[in-house]
């Protein structure tokens, strides 16, 4: 019945990312997901962001055994390609204005 359901309403493929995302330590194993997160999915792209410069190296090594990986727990075709995000650091930017120059780092000395 339910899986009637997610047929007729085209949701087939929305629940196989889901999958990815909630079951993303199991697919790719505890020592990557606890330094690397899913952030999106779209037309067989996965975005994840890695904790440190060091571990997006390491998943970029890791690309095409990742793919095996989640192709196996959720399916072939779901996952094509992994585009790695090394870490963030905080934008000073704020507010829908912005003055070129290097904010308030320019008045310490």
């Amino acid at each position: 019945m339910a899986s009637r359901i997610v047929a007729d309403r085209g949701w087939a493929a929305k629940l196989t990312n889901g999958k990815v995302f909630g079951e993303w330590s199991r697919l790719v194993g505890v020592d990557v997901a606890e330094h690397a997160e899913p952030v999106s999915l779209q037309d067989g792209e996965l975005t994840v962001r890695a904790r440190s410069t060091a571990w997006a190296t390491q998943l970029r090594l890791l690309q095409p055994q990742l793919i095996a990986k989640i192709a196996a727990g959720v399916g072939h075709g779901v996952v094509k390609r992994i585009k790695i995000q090394g870490p963030t650091s905080p934008s000073w930017r704020h507010g829908p204005r912005h003055v070129p120059g290097r904010g308030p780092r320019d008045t310490y000395g």
